[in-house]
């Protein structure tokens, strides 16, 4: 299967985080959209990477995805060589997708940072006919997507490109709910330790983050990405 966006996320829920809002905006428009997590997000305080499987199955309904897979890497212990992007590549060749968003260029989580320059190291590298993958046995063709996005996490990164997804908000809200493990839910009654991301202020952050960027674009909520590569248009009469 083609797809024309590839989500990569070092753990469930950066995408729901993150970038649900055009996932679900593009699917609307009938794009083939998919999630590749490269961890099982084994590490975190609350639930279980069992248990995260499930939520990510959960959240990939809602959104729509016509793909979502783990590459099953370890948690926190990931690494930027020859090994991981080749995982990478692999799933860039397998896919073709036109664009791919990937991690934060860096963040409060090392694992996001980390991973954004995986991501963007594998990306350039997938286009180099030299470098040899295999799928199903077969020799996979060489591959870089047209546009590779990295989008705002936690810290805040002045974007350069801003997506009105107001119109997908609520979906977008009850895609990050789907985690109940790690957010705050008022029918999750497991018995363990609170962080940073299960307190009920911490949605009041993500939405006010939206909130502020959609300000700029005159838009109720949007999301905002960072690019390596200058990005041009063709009608400056028909900018936000």
């Amino acid at each position: 299967m083609k797809l024309d966006i590839l989500v990569f996320a070092a753990h469930p829920d950066d995408a729901e985080l993150a970038c649900a809002g055009t996932i679900l905006k593009y699917k609307a428009e009938g794009k083939k959209v998919g999630i590749i997590d490269l961890t099982r997000g084994e590490l975190g305080t609350r639930g279980s990477a069992e248990l995260r499987k499930e939520e990510a199955a959960v959240a990939a309904e809602i959104l729509g995805l016509d793909v979502r897979e783990n590459l099953g890497m370890r948690d926190g212990f990931f690494r930027n060589d020859e090994e991981h992007q080749i995982q990478i590549i692999e799933k860039i060749r397998q896919y073709q997708p036109e664009i791919i968003l990937a991690n934060a260029i860096h963040d409060r989580h090392p694992d996001h940072g980390r991973a954004g320059a995986l991501l963007t190291d594998a990306s350039f590298l997938s286009g180099l006919p030299k470098i040899q993958t295999f799928f199903n046995g077969k020799s996979q063709e060489a591959w870089r997507p047209r546009l590779f996005l990295q989008f705002i996490q936690d810290a805040y990164i002045e974007p350069d490109i801003i997506i009105d997804v107001s119109e997908f908000w609520d979906d977008k809200v009850k895609s990050i709910q789907a985690y109940r493990s790690q957010f705050f839910s008022s029918d999750y009654d497991k018995d363990e330790q609170q962080t940073y991301i299960s307190s009920p202020q911490f949605m009041k952050v993500v939405e006010g983050r939206a909130r502020e960027l959609g300000k700029h674009i005159g838009a109720g909520f949007a999301e905002g990405y960072t690019s390596k590569k200058l990005l041009g248009v063709n009608d400056l009469f028909n900018l936000r």
